[in-house]
């Protein structure tokens, strides 16, 4: 029986250093052929330019693919199963293969592609690996440039999901089998002490966390995981599977809908979403919001205490400007209190 070829998925948001990762692998592949798939977009393709400049014999430069159409979770039957099937065609024997995400990407419909019969056969998911920036989460943010992931969503005609960057961030870590803690040299003690913790919390069990500097990490330690995570899906939860499961399985929890009128004040706005969430039982808040001086909408998202915003798209012609906020949490919750003290 023929074995069946690794494959490591890379995922993460812009700037958390997935290329810098796989570059310092390539340099210490222990003899290894690799190959890469690398999905990115725009005018620019940065990141394979950087990794065909290795000039390494583990990856050289026609072991390389670029999937610049979109976000590959998004295009898997146009882009990846054909490339896949590219690879796999090849005379050249492939010792593991590569992928790194862009930073929209949903990694478990990715995975799931992996049991496409032509696929499944012959490749497995060694493991799945979300690289994440230390230093933006120690400062509250998801990524180094929000901002600019937005924009990386606006320049893709092709992607189908509006997830927000938080529950990107959780289908990242829900679907890992190892999470990449990079730029921890940026931290003090104190600091990587509190983001290790508030991760440890977060993550999926049986998935690690593994702190590195500039992406320098053995490959004995990233490849070879033996995952097999397309048979492991059922662990592997999307945030909107999971809140499906919520939904429809619990009947002691419950959501309403609180519309506000006009423009808002931003500050004022969140600071009055953190003070209700503070004194209420609430599980999760979610929407968007019309704010004042901007032609952009506002999303919002609460996890427990955690709130994060950050401005998605531009309102569309044919939508209303307006301030919609869903409150999840359990039957008990006081709903009109809640709706009094959003609406201030």
């Amino acid at each position: 029986m023929t074995m069946k070829i690794p494959t490591t998925v890379i995922t993460g948001f812009l700037g958390a250093g997935k290329t810098t990762l796989i570059r310092n692998l390539l340099q210490n592949a222990d003899g290894r052929r690799i190959a890469l798939i690398i999905n990115e977009f725009g005018d620019v393709g940065v990141d394979a330019e950087i990794l065909k400049g290795c000039g390494q014999e583990a990856c050289k430069e026609d072991d390389i693919i670029e999937l610049a159409n979109g976000c590959i979770c998004c295009t898997v039957a146009d882009d990846f199963v054909p490339t896949m099937n590219k690879l796999l065609n090849r005379t050249d024997k492939l010792d593991h293969i590569i992928i790194e995400t862009s930073g929209l990407a949903l990694p478990q419909p990715l995975v799931r592609a992996f049991n496409w019969p032509e696929i499944k056969s012959r490749v497995t998911v060694d493991g799945v690996i979300t690289v994440l920036d230390a230093k933006a989460l120690s400062e509250g943010r998801f990524a180094d440039d929000e901002e600019a992931i937005a924009a990386q969503r606006a320049s893709d005609p092709n992607v189908d999901h509006e997830n927000p960057i938080q529950e990107l961030f959780e289908d990242q870590l829900n679907c890992a089998d190892m999470v990449i803690l990079n730029k921890t040299d940026l931290l003090t003690g104190l600091e990587l002490a509190t983001v290790t913790k508030d991760l440890k919390l977060q993550m999926r069990k049986g998935s690690h966390l593994v702190p590195t500097q500039q992406g320098v990490i053995d490959a004995a330690i990233l490849l070879g995981t033996k995952a097999s995570a397309e048979d492991d899906l059922d662990n592997r939860k999307s945030n909107h599977e999971m809140e499906g499961v919520a939904q429809h399985d619990h009947d002691d929890f419950n959501s309403f809908i609180v519309e506000l009128n006009g423009a808002q004040n931003k500050d004022t706005l969140l600071a009055r979403i953190s003070k209700t969430i503070e004194h209420h039982d609430i599980l999760r808040l979610k929407g968007f919001a019309c704010v004042e001086g901007s032609t952009a909408r506002l999303l919002i998202q609460a996890v427990g205490p955690r709130l994060n915003s950050y401005f998605d798209r531009a309102w569309r012609a044919d939508e209303a400007q307006r301030t919609q906020l869903v409150v999840i949490g359990e039957k008990t919750m006081d709903q009109a209190a809640i709706t009094a003290a959003l609406m201030g």
